[in-house]
């Protein structure tokens, strides 16, 4: 499983002209879900992501969470980030899992990581308008395999 944590002011998902979730401060989290991803993987990221201390304390140093600055999450599927480039102009998804056991273990996911955080979700599969208003920039990328 990955993810792309991206800290942000402000986040909000367009589906079909309509606004289906909004985040101020917090992570907006791109989550791709591989083949043979399991509940150990989310457990390994939600972990990370809630704890990891990309938020600036008072002297400008990376010390605080997403826990401790009461950061929300605002989490949008992404199998493009198991895109294999390594033949052609046209990536392949090989690696993606397939769509009913991958939406299965995002909304595990956001179920799981909604257990710490305030967490919104985009829709899963959907064409959506994802906007996001960074805040350094900050982005991390996480892969379970790798925690």
């Amino acid at each position: 499983m990955k993810a792309v944590l991206q800290r942000v002011k402000a986040s909000k998902v367009i589906v079909e002209g309509k606004e289906v979730a909004s985040i101020g401060e917090g992570l907006n989290i791109l989550l791709g879900v591989g083949v043979g991803d399991t509940e150990q993987d989310i457990e390994k990221l939600v972990e990370k992501t809630v704890n990891l201390r990309i938020f600036e304390d008072s002297s400008g140093k990376f010390n605080l969470s997403l826990l401790d600055v009461k950061g929300s999450a605002l989490v949008v599927s992404q199998f493009t980030l198991y895109a294999n480039t390594k033949k052609g102009r046209r990536p392949s998804f090989e690696l993606a899992e397939r769509p009913d056991r991958a939406k299965e273990l995002y909304e595990l996911f956001v179920k799981r990581l909604s257990q710490f955080v305030p967490t919104q979700c985009g829709v899963f599969g959907a064409m959506m308008e994802v906007h996001i208003v960074n805040w350094g920039p900050v982005t991390i990328i996480l892969d379970s395999k790798e925690l």
